[in-house]
């Protein structure tokens, strides 16, 4: 298994993270593009100290760029988890 610290990267904060965690206990995370979800609900369990429902994940493809110039570069290509605390957990990120 994975180091913790090397399976979630750092929370994500948005608008659309703060209403889902308002309205449906949940909290979003950049994760290791290879991590899987099991990976990941441990590794927030241990972390934070907090009982996880579920883990959804989607891969988030990089942005074309362009700098001034015709040559086109990408940001990077990056994992997102979203993960839903059990009832009566709860996560102050503000």
């Amino acid at each position: 298994m994975k180091d913790i610290y090397q399976v979630i990267r750092k929370v994500r904060l948005s608008e659309k993270a703060s209403l889902l965690n308002e309205l449906n206990n949940e909290v979003v995370f950049e994760v290791d593009p290879k991590a899987n979800k099991i990976e990941i609900k441990r590794a927030v369990e241990r972390l934070l100290g907090k009982k996880v429902d579920s883990v959804r994940t989607l891969n988030q493809s990089g942005k074309a760029k362009r700098r001034r110039r015709a040559d086109e570069g990408r940001t990077a290509h990056w994992k997102k988890a979203i993960v839903r605390l059990k009832e009566g957990e709860a996560l102050d990120l503000v």
